[in-house]
């Protein structure tokens, strides 16, 4: 079994520090609030973790092998974090024109497997935490179930953060100005892509 306290500290790491997921939480809670912001959280935990155990089962081989494969879904992540990241910078403040719904439970999990910050943190975990010669499928649902546990109160720090700026920030420019931020900081995650 993975040594819990080291295991722990990396999924508290890898899931609160800023990332695609966090960042969309914080702007989409800023725009809508925590509560309408849920399904989007709910889908990131659940995908994610689900993401960690189909790695941790064997996934991550075939596509390491594979450099074509490997580069082509890296281009597709960085075409869509861009985008996503113009969307958040371009979102008009509550009540200023049509707005966007935050992710449903469904978008936010399927946007795990294109997220690179997902991969790096999965591929981190599975081999930084998995025991060679014990069996791993237990390993590996032990490190799944750990950042599942993990995820949520992460995610609930991030959408705090993006309620308060929501109150903090009263008027439609601050706003917008918050927005942009959010953006911007989404698209400079993909830099360590592109390098």
């Amino acid at each position: 079994m993975p040594d819990w306290l080291p295991l722990l500290g990396f999924a508290i790491a890898g899931s609160v520090t800023p990332g695609p997921n966090v960042l969309m939480v914080a702007a989409a809670a800023a725009g809508h609030g925590v509560w309408r912001v849920m399904p989007h959280m709910l889908g990131i935990t659940f995908g994610f973790t689900a993401m960690i155990a189909l790695v941790g089962l064997g996934l991550a081989g075939p596509l390491a092998a594979s450099p074509a494969v490997h580069g082509a879904l890296q281009l597709v992540a960085v075409a869509w974090l861009l985008w996503l990241a113009w969307k958040i910078a371009t979102a008009p403040p509550p009540g200023e024109g049509p707005s966007k719904p935050p992710m449903n439970f469904v978008q936010a999990a399927l946007f795990q497997w294109v997220n690179p910050k997902a991969w790096m943190v999965a591929g981190a975990a599975i081999a930084g935490y998995t025991l060679p010669g014990a069996p791993l499928v237990p390993q590996v649902v032990a490190i799944a179930l750990v950042f599942g546990l993990i995820s949520m109160p992460c995610l609930l720090v991030w959408a705090g953060l993006g309620a308060g700026a929501r109150r903090v920030l009263a008027d439609a420019r601050s706003l917008r100005r918050f927005n942009i931020a959010m953006g911007v900081l989404l698209a400079l995650s993909v830099l360590p892509l592109l390098g």
